[in-house]
């Protein structure tokens, strides 16, 4: 689905100028900015550039073929801030590709943000600065995050074409909800560490997270999960149910 959503980019000319949009107010609230980018993936394939704005035009191009903290964001669905961001340890041949290049002259620090608008679609946020980021970068970031997840959902279901693939989305979107809500109220933690939590443990125990979220909520409740009428309803496998049974243990076990 995240190559409709790369054509519906290119073609659709309200979602290109929408995206542009939120990347500018990002950048002008952030002090020291340079300039914001948004990437998106699928399915573990590389993340892909979406939309730019400012120094995030040359600069995600050159971070995501040499390494940077939008790649690691989107390998590892944690947040990834660093206070110089050529001199990192973490991607030693980004310092390589930029030598000579006036354009990031004025770069120093950067931020990436993680964020999820269908159980296999992924995103990144991401910002660059001419200073370290200071503490309030990534509660910014957060703060767009899910108009960027709302963006990308309508988008997407917009210009799928399929009407199956819209309700499959539209029930995935659902079934994770529900499971946030589960995590959150047990563990008393924010939606994205409920989003984490059940992240990490799709990617432990090989399970999609739609499934997984159902399994979930179909285990503390004791029956089947309400899910919505008229779309496809999803069916949690061996894993999947494993994996919701291993979870639950760890939280009352705390």
């Amino acid at each position: 689905m995240t190559e409709t959503l790369m054509n519906a980019a290119d073609r659709w000319r309200p979602l290109t100028e929408l995206l542009g949009a939120l990347l500018e107010r990002i950048t002008g609230e952030l002090p020291g900015c340079l300039g914001a980018g948004l990437t998106v993936g699928q399915g573990g394939r590389p993340p892909r550039v979406l939309a730019v704005a400012g120094v995030a035009a040359d600069l995600l191009a050159v971070s995501l073929a040499h390494g940077g903290p939008v790649a690691v964001a989107a390998a590892t669905g944690e947040p990834v801030t660093t206070d110089d961001l050529f001199t990192d340890g973490r991607w030693p041949e980004l310092a390589r590709a930029v030598a000579g290049r006036p354009e990031f002259a004025a770069v120093r620090g950067a931020a990436a943000l993680p964020g999820l608008w269908e159980d296999t679609s992924a995103f990144v946020l991401s910002a660059a600065f001419d200073r370290p980021p200071d503490a309030r970068v990534l509660s910014v970031l957060r703060r767009y995050e899910k108009l960027t997840e709302m963006t990308l959902v309508v988008a997407e279901t917009a210009t799928a074409g399929d009407p199956g693939q819209t309700l499959d989305l539209l029930a995935s979107r659902a079934a994770i909800e529900q499971a946030k809500g589960v995590v959150m109220a047990v563990r008393r933690c924010s939606p994205d560490e409920a989003w984490q939590t059940l992240r990490r443990a799709s990617q432990e125990f090989n399970a999609k997270v739609r499934e997984l979220a159902v399994a979930l909520v179909e285990h503390v409740g004791g029956g089947h999960a309400p899910q919505p009428d008229g779309v496809p309803q999803i069916r949690p496998g061996a894993s999947a149910r494993h994996a919701a049974e291993r979870l639950w243990s760890a939280f009352t076990a705390e």
